[in-house]
């Protein structure tokens, strides 16, 4: 039984001589000096025949002793009849020391054998000091802090912006200026044209139509009332354009100011009750003595100097 053992064992040993030859594993960093907190890139290369799987190198128990940053994805390529397989690690060593790297197990399988077979890697070493240190020198970064580039389409992308910023401000700025002047210019005194002289305008107008003298006299008539009714609501505040005849004179009698004007008033506000209402005919000189009554009813009635001027300005708005 032993002596058949030992036959199994040599036979297996052959075995795994005959195929390991077609596998070659080696490791390297890409350089033997480093200082501390340094990244170190390292290697481990597999060149072997097409029909054998390769697994991922055992790396569990070095990374135990070296800080891993990073594992890269495996490359492969093809060299005439072999394929060659990287896989790369970043790692870190933070203390000063001459660090060995011991050979690393790649594992792998011939066709369709179930057997793991293993082959090393070369032994890696390496060393990690600091920096030394000169105590009349100031203290400063162990290794220089990295400069970001300028991306200048970036920076012309804010300027932009900040442009865009500046003339939208001035913009809205210049436009609320713009309605607070509009706003302040209707708030300025203003000459509002006094009632007697609208009153007055008016009655030199209708003279000028001659709308008696064409036949329209109820339209003359209803004319010239309503110019003086009109100029009652803005010289004594009535609303003589509502009221009837008795009613509009109740109310200038309570008036000091509209004395000398009560009996014209009446005379000639009730000489138009007749011709809209009554269907009255008057005759050429009532229709005469009718502008000649309204031109007195507001000559005589226009405001005294201090008066007038307290009615003239008014601030609007």
């Amino acid at each position: 039984m032993v002596r058949a053992g030992l036959i199994m064992a040599l036979i297996l040993a052959l075995y795994q001589s005959n195929y390991g030859q077609n596998v070659v594993a080696r490791a390297y960093t890409d350089s033997s000096d480093y200082l501390v907190g340094d990244y170190i890139h390292l290697t481990v290369e597999v060149k072997h025949d097409k029909g054998i799987e390769i697994y991922n190198p055992y790396t569990k128990e070095i990374f135990n002793e070296l800080e891993l940053i990073k594992i890269e994805d495996p490359l492969l390529r093809e060299e005439g009849d072999k394929q060659v397989t990287k896989y790369r690690f970043i790692v870190a060593v933070y203390d000063s020391s001459d660090v060995s790297i011991p050979p690393i197990p790649i594992g792998y399988k011939v066709g369709k054998d179930t057997t793991t077979l293993i082959a090393y890697t070369n032994p890696v070493n390496f060393t990690v000091h600091t920096l030394e240190v000169n105590e009349g020198e100031e203290i400063k970064d162990v290794k220089e802090p990295l400069r970001i580039p300028l991306d200048w389409r970036l920076i012309l992308l804010y300027l932009l912006i900040i442009l865009a910023i500046i003339v939208l401000a001035r913009y809205l700025y210049l436009r609320h200026k713009k309605k607070l002047e509009e706003k302040n210019k209707k708030r300025t005194i203003v000459r509002k044209v006094p009632a007697y002289i609208t009153a007055l305008n008016s009655l030199h107008s209708l003279e000028e139509e001659k709308l008696w003298q064409k036949g329209y006299v109820k339209e003359y008539h209803s004319k010239i009332t309503e110019i003086v009714r009109r100029y009652f609501e803005e010289r004594f505040y009535l609303p003589a354009l509502e009221l009837t005849t008795s009613e509009a004179m109740k109310k200038l009698k309570n008036r000091n100011d509209a004395f000398e004007i009560l009996q014209t008033t009446e005379e000639f506000l009730n000489n138009a009750d007749l011709v809209k209402f009554a269907k009255y005919k008057p005759i050429a000189s009532v229709n005469e003595e009718m502008m000649k009554q309204a031109y007195m009813i507001v000559e005589k009635t226009i405001p005294k100097d201090r008066e007038q001027k307290r009615e003239v300005l008014s601030n609007v708005g």
